[in-house]
């Protein structure tokens, strides 16, 4: 089994859980309708339903909270973020938002429109919707050994880059409106982005007059990954690694609330398109509120300035991608299927592996996800055909590459003592998965159905 890699941090504040009955939590998930999103979190013992938000900031961030500059216009903390984003990311342009989404509402529509296509490694669900929103289609082009769960590859975050300059041949290059980078993958897994792979990406972007955008809202962990296994970075830091990185895209849109470490929060950068920048502020405007704030209040936009520099740092990186590890080697003793190697910010089970017997259209990365609750109060969710959706054009179930339940790991929260306790629930719902039966909605909204569908077990 991999060693446990001891905190580079000691904690000085706590927050008590509550322990429920078995009984408890079926009652709990029969008022939630089967839905994660559903659930009182005050009834959820250990939370991995997202890792976005849910982190623990520093004593430096709750510090910085104090200091938070308030103007609405011009703020002191507004000019810091700005400058410190600067520094890392090397763009000229840096706009705050609330969250990730708001990145993309705000940008996306004044790139994609009703005949684009957007082309990405592969597009998280919100990341999909606003392309949708905005009229355009998606496609995903991540690299096939992604979709073998059971197989090692240092980057399986990787775009297929011959694939993608087939389909801009076939689509036209002047119908493909973006091309966007997830770092690291997060729907393959939390799989990592080789430099070379973003090299090459972008190269074809310029060929064909095609702007790409960087989904960064875990650039930090990737340029872990990146000193780990990309030769040329080895002896790289990882503010260098992610200069490099940002120096393959046009753009960036991040939710601030994974690496930086934040509970709110979100960032646009441009690297040199004014008339771009020009366009997006009025958007800003509109959406977010004035561009110097973004949405945001001051405490949280000084917040955020320290937490982008405190989650690149090198030690903690290796203690949070560590813990990750730990948990998949303990998976390993009990041959328990997983998205291999594990990723930066979670676990994401292969339900497809384990629930073989349920097929896509009845929810296997759901249907495992509500397992894991009922089992031990532990609460995840569904990265697969639940959570991808029906097709925009004829409304039909879509089949995923992946059934996964995810178990995204919140940062600086959890102990190693939490971390077996999701191994051994894992394994005593592997140890009944033959009579485990699946689901089907029984209600859906029309955009990102997963956040509020109701769902009711197949007899």
């Amino acid at each position: 089994m991999k060693k446990y890699i001891a905190e580079p941090f000691r904690i000085k504040m706590v927050e008590p859980i509550e322990m429920t009955t078995r009984e408890e939590r079926e009652e709990e998930l029969k008022k939630a309708h089967h839905n994660m999103f559903g659930l009182d979190s005050k009834k959820v013992y250990i939370d991995l339903l997202t890792d976005s938000g849910t982190g623990a900031m520093s004593d430096t961030q709750w510090a910085g909270i104090m200091r938070g500059d308030e103007a609405y216009a011009g703020g002191q903390s507004y000019k810091k973020l700005v400058e410190v984003s600067k520094e890392i990311f090397d763009y000229e342009f840096i706009q705050p938002v609330h969250q990730g989404r708001a990145a993309e509402k705000a940008l996306f529509p004044l790139l994609l429109k009703e005949g684009k296509f957007a082309i990405s490694n592969m597009f998280f669900d919100t990341t999909r919707a606003h392309v949708e929103l905005a009229g355009a289609r998606a496609i995903d082009c991540v690299v096939e050994e992604a979709k073998d769960p059971s197989i090692y590859a240092d980057f399986k975050g990787n775009m297929d880059t011959k694939r993608l300059e087939e389909i801009i041949n076939d689509k036209g290059s002047e119908n493909i409106g973006l091309i966007v980078m997830t770092i690291t993958n997060n729907s393959a897994g939390g799989q990592p982005v080789s430099v070379k792979n973003l090299r090459d990406t972008y190269k074809i972007a310029k060929k064909y007059d095609i702007p790409v955008c960087i989904d960064a809202a875990r650039f930090a962990e990737n340029a872990y990954f990146v000193k780990q296994r990309e030769k040329e970075f080895k002896d790289k830091s990882i503010e260098e690694i992610t200069k490099e990185t940002f120096k393959n895209a046009d753009m960036f849109t991040m939710s601030a609330k994974k690496d930086a470490i934040v509970n709110i929060g979100g960032l646009i950068g441009i690297k040199n398109d004014e008339k771009l920048y020009n366009d997006l502020k009025a958007n800003v405007i509109s959406y977010e509120g004035f561009i110097t704030y973004g949405g945001l209040s001051g405490r949280d936009l000084e917040a955020l300035a320290i937490g982008l520099k405190e989650g690149m740092n090198y030690d903690y990186l290796r203690y949070r991608i560590g813990q990750v590890e730990y948990l998949a080697s303990k998976l390993d003793d009990y041959n328990i299927a997983y998205q291999k190697p594990a990723g930066g910010h979670g676990i994401f089970l292969d339900a497809k592996a384990i629930l073989s017997h349920i097929p896509y259209y009845e929810f296997p990365g759901h249907t495992l996800a509500v397992e894991l609750y009922r089992q031990a109060g532990i609460r995840t969710c569904d990265i697969g055909s639940y959570m991808l959706g029906n097709d925009p054009d004829t409304g039909e179930q879509l089949k995923a590459d992946f059934e996964f339940t995810r178990l995204a790991i919140p940062r600086r929260v959890y102990t190693r003592a939490h971390f077996d306790v999701m191994a051994e629930a894992i394994k005593d719902v592997y140890d009944r998965r033959d009579e485990i039966k699946g689901f089907k909605i029984t209600w859906e909204p029309k955009v990102l159905r997963h956040f509020q569908a109701h769902l009711k077990p197949i007899e």
